[in-house]
């Protein structure tokens, strides 16, 4: 009999031969990871568990891309030999040879990860589940779905065959719906939401340590795979034993969709085991080698990079997070939540997203930009560049802002940096444009103190000396955009004296004096006229640069609400597809009840997936993302901004 089938499987006791495959060639490229040596992440001590400082510290320093495999079972079950392995190393995770385990709650180990280029592969190594010398059932529960919700990849580790005992010792995967809620709803309601893990659970993948016998059903040849899915199968459920018999198959097969599974040779004679960190691989079993090879391989090429529903990706620093968060909620005796945690830390993650978007903005401004500026449209140019740049950083790096939030704050924030620089713009162009004139007005103003003007001639002399003053400023560069508005003032200060110098001049009728007077004005009013067009066309700039601020922020935006809601959609199909396949197995198995179960969780995925096809809640963000923006356009342009 095997695993509760009634068909016989026979295991005959003789080694299992395997086809060579090429190993993975390890080439490491550059990485933010440069740990010499595990560390305690998690420890699991008399007051409970709680995140070191050291290894959150380490953690929080990558920012690249991280992939979690974590490993978990018996203690002394060779858990931490088979993390080195991983490491590339013969020593690292201790490894536990006498009757005391040595890994005590969550060892980390962050090292560069092989042929994936600016990744970080995050190794986790659990203590031993059932270690009575320090663990309690409760901390064995807590440590099994803190990996569970960490990991990329879960590896449960165990020792000989994958028999009913090694199924009971897999009691934890049972409680996981005690210890993990997905929605916050689910924990005040008390509901349980376990028919979701399947979206966001890792890989599991269960190796079989010290695996002597041949791979043989009904005297037929199978894969390792088939070996934990035939594992895997059910019994009719006549008694409760039946029932508890089940309990821990249908978690495996209804939580981790994704399954693999690898058995190994023992490394060793027995005797030696003791020595094995000293090993070379050529003193090992040759399968063996084979076979951790293989397992390496498969890690390596198959783990995904450690995600949060939605899609977006977890750096080190997200997952140091991430852990303080579901220990400091277990510490608090409640039951760690995705959703409460993912908007929590989004919280968090988006104001400092936002915060070194606009410090990179406003570094690459102060880079570029040289004022004064001889135009508005050549600040607002720069503008534009950097703003583009700051809003790629930001979109990348924000992730739940459903309520588009902090994407509101960062357009009235950078929206507020331009207009200091307009008028950090304007105050430059103006002192420039004031020690010009002044400069430039000189004579003119040594001869008004003089008296030289109050003679006959004298006003036109005046006119004269005042047309090569402004005509010198005028041809002078870099004035700046306040230059017209600046000149115009200068020439206001100077109206009373030209008339009394139009007055004093005796060679002037009184009526070439009252034409003169009127030309003096009417030139006021040009310049007054062209200081207005300049300031209206100026206003005009900055409108049609709202509109194209505004406008690349829907683009961007459009760009990440189709990317988030396509790998939503893929989940919710992979989640469809998974169940589909489910159901199928448990109506070939005769479990009706669970198979109608599923069909309804099938259906609820279908009418989730079939919202996210329509474009009406991309045009929900879009009219939120409207009414913020429409806070930034002045009173008096509005009814022209949305034309």
């Amino acid at each position: 009999e095997y695993m509760g089938r009634e068909v016989a499987c026979k295991l005959q006791r003789e080694p299992a031969r395997r086809p060579n495959r090429f190993p993975l060639q390890r080439r490491y490229i550059f990485s933010e990871a440069m740990m010499e040596a595990p560390v305690c992440l998690i420890e699991n001590g008399p007051d409970g568990l709680h995140v070191c400082p050291e290894a959150f510290q380490l953690l929080s320093k990558i920012r690249q891309p991280v992939v979690v495999v974590s490993i978990a079972g018996l203690c002394r079950t060779g858990k931490s030999y088979l993390m080195n392995r991983l490491a590339d190393k013969t020593t690292g995770f201790s490894l536990g040879s006498t009757v005391q385990a040595k890994t005590k709650g969550i060892w980390m180990w962050c090292v560069p990860y092989p042929n994936r280029p600016n990744h970080t592969l995050v190794l986790l190594d659990t203590e031993g589940l059932g270690y009575i010398g320090m663990s309690s059932s409760q901390n064995d529960s807590w440590i099994f779905a803190l990996v569970v919700l960490l990991s990329s990849t879960i590896v449960y580790n165990s020792m000989g065959t994958i028999d009913q005992a090694a199924m009971d010792t897999l009691h934890f995967v049972t409680e996981l719906s005690e210890h993990i809620k997905v929605k916050a709803s689910s924990i005040l309601g008390d509901m349980d939401d376990s028919s979701e893990f399947v979206g966001f659970f890792p890989a599991f993948v269960w190796s079989v340590r010290d695996f002597t016998l041949q791979l043989q059903w009904d005297e037929q040849p199978i894969t390792e795979d088939d070996y934990l899915e035939q594992a895997l199968e059910l019994k009719k459920e006549n008694t409760e034993k039946d029932r508890m018999f089940n309990l821990p198959r249908k978690c495996i097969r209804l939580f981790f969709p994704t399954r693999k599974c690898f058995v190994f040779e023992c490394p060793t004679k027995r005797k030696k085991l003791p020595h094995l960190e000293e090993m070379e691989d050529s003193e090992l079993e040759p399968e063996f080698v084979e076979q951790a090879k293989d397992f390496c391989h498969y890690i390596y090429c198959s783990s995904q990079e450690k995600t949060l529903p939605g899609g977006h990706v977890v750096t080190g620093n997200l997952l140091a997070k991430l852990a303080k968060a579901y220990v400091d909620t277990i510490a608090s005796g409640e039951v760690p939540c995705l959703e409460n945690t993912v908007l929590a830390l989004a919280e968090i993650e988006n104001r400092a997203a936002l915060q070194e978007a606009v410090a990179h903005y406003t570094q690459l401004m102060e880079q570029s930009l040289e004022l004064p500026t001889e135009t508005l449209q050549e600040l607002l140019d720069m503008h534009k560049k950097c703003e583009e740049q700051a809003l790629q950083m930001f979109m990348a790096h924000t992730f739940k802002d459903d309520t588009r939030q902090f994407q509101s704050e960062f357009m009235k924030t950078l929206e507020t940096k331009k207009e200091e620089y307009c008028r950090k713009n304007e105050l430059k162009s103006s002192e420039i444009c004031s020690v010009l004139l002044s400069s430039h007005s000189e004579t003119v103003e040594q001869n008004i103190k003089n008296g030289n003007y109050t003679r006959a001639g004298g006003h036109q002399e005046f006119l004269n000396d005042f047309q090569k003053m402004e005509k010198q400023f005028l041809e002078t560069p870099k004035k700046g955009v306040m230059a017209g508005k600046i000149l115009k003032e200068f020439l206001q200060s100077k109206e009373s004296i030209s008339r009394i110098i139009l007055q004093s001049d005796t060679s002037l009728q009184e009526k070439d004096k009252k034409i003169e007077d009127e030309k003096m004005k009417a030139k006021a009013k040009e310049l007054e006229y062209e200081v207005q067009k300049q300031e209206m066309e100026m206003l005009q700039q900055k409108l049609e640069d709202l509109k194209q601020s505004f406008e690349m922020n829907k683009e961007k935006l459009k760009e990440k609400l189709e990317e988030e809601g396509n790998r939503i959609k893929e989940v919710y199909e992979k989640m469809i597809q998974s169940k589909l396949k489910e159901q199928k197995a448990l109506l070939e198995e005769c479990f009706l009840e669970e198979a109608n179960q599923l069909n309804k969780e099938i259906q609820v995925l279908k009418t989730k997936k079939e919202a996210m096809e329509n474009s009406n809640w991309i045009i929900s963000a879009f009219e939120i993302l409207g009414r913020a923006f429409s806070a930034l356009i002045p009173p008096c342009l509005k009814s022209s901004f949305w034309k």
